[in-house]
């Protein structure tokens, strides 16, 4: 997994991925205590950054890989960035997706043309009805995050970030799950901006990638459910995102529900955009957690906006 890979992903992404925007606004800089940069992941295609390591895993198939069809498992944005990739290639996709996630990515996916299996997050094993699908039906599997083509496709958001914001020495926090957009983007920015310190964010109870740096070696979630930020539940890092984050990230920042919910409410007040749960973490620790940063300017990353109405009249609801 190197810089190369990010940059070919990049060529293959060209006239298909959205060049996300950077939004500051002051209100947002007055409540962090230092300038806040949000990098509007939520707009890209299927609401999530995740279009871009689907489009990068799915461009890279043989025409008889894509003839006999993809197959991944995700609670929502993944699946949504696979099944559009899928669909634009003529390939067949299955989805496995938890039961429980929210409606919406669920209707989504099966909208873009994808077969979506149900599971039980809390009693069964993804990967492994990932590999006997796989196995029995010839499809490749295409995973989440530790997979170098899908951490090539999200590591193409941080050569943007690199492009407008490089000369700034600040911190860049990422919504972390596995590692493959955080990853990713501390690969881009090792080769085209040092000056930028990628760091995870994630939300309480699921903080296993800050426990991991932490402690040197790969600590699991003691629970796989229960979270609104399902965009970001995954027991453990990655093998292969795992020792790119040991190399290139600083420490983690953890942030409670109700910062979500606060962030969600004040990006849309502010910014006029509208992020899920899991996709606003990155910004809570930029604006709940001062003290967890020395540098002048934050970079948060927005990476998705695909949430139910329900949950995100909750987030309304911290504004008044």
């Amino acid at each position: 997994m190197n810089i190369d890979m990010i940059r070919a992903a990049a060529k293959r992404l060209e006239g298909h991925a959205r060049r996300t925007p950077i939004l500051t606004s002051p209100f947002l800089d007055e409540i962090a205590g230092r300038r806040v940069f949000v990098k509007a992941e939520c707009l890209q295609h299927t609401g999530s950054f995740k279009f871009r390591g689907g489009w990068s895993a799915v461009s890279a198939l043989s025409d008889n890989e894509l003839k006999s069809g993809v197959i991944a498992f995700s609670s929502g944005n993944h699946a949504q960035g696979i099944a559009l990739a899928a669909r634009e290639h003529g390939a067949p996709a299955v989805i496995i997706m938890p039961s429980n996630a929210p409606a919406i990515k669920i209707a989504n996916t099966r909208a873009l043309g994808a077969e979506v299996v149900l599971y039980d997050r809390a009693t069964e094993d993804r990967d492994a009805l990932g590999a006997k699908l796989a196995a029995e039906r010839g499809l490749t599997l295409i995973k989440p995050f530790d997979e170098p083509l899908v951490i090539a496709g999200q590591g193409t958001c941080g050569l943007e970030i690199a492009q407008e914001l490089g000369d700034l020495n600040a911190d860049v926090m990422v919504c972390c799950g596995g590692g493959g957009l955080t990853s990713g983007i501390a690969l881009a920015l090792a080769a085209d901006a040092p000056g930028l310190c990628v760091r995870p964010a994630e939300p309480e109870g699921f903080d296993d990638v800050t426990r991991s740096l932490a402690s040197g070696t790969i600590e699991r979630n003691a629970q796989l459910d229960g979270s609104i930020c399902d965009a970001i539940i995954t027991p453990q890092p990655g093998n292969i995102t795992f020792p790119i984050m040991q190399a290139h990230c600083g420490p983690g920042v953890v942030v409670t529900e109700d910062e979500c919910l606060r962030a969600m409410g004040v990006a849309f007040d502010r910014l006029k955009i509208v992020i899920e749960p899991g996709g606003a973490v990155a910004l809570a620790a930029a604006l709940y957690h001062p003290d967890e940063f020395t540098s002048d300017a934050v970079v948060a990353v927005a990476t998705g906006g695909n949430v139910d109405p329900a949950i995100f009249k909750r987030a309304l609801d911290t504004l008044a």
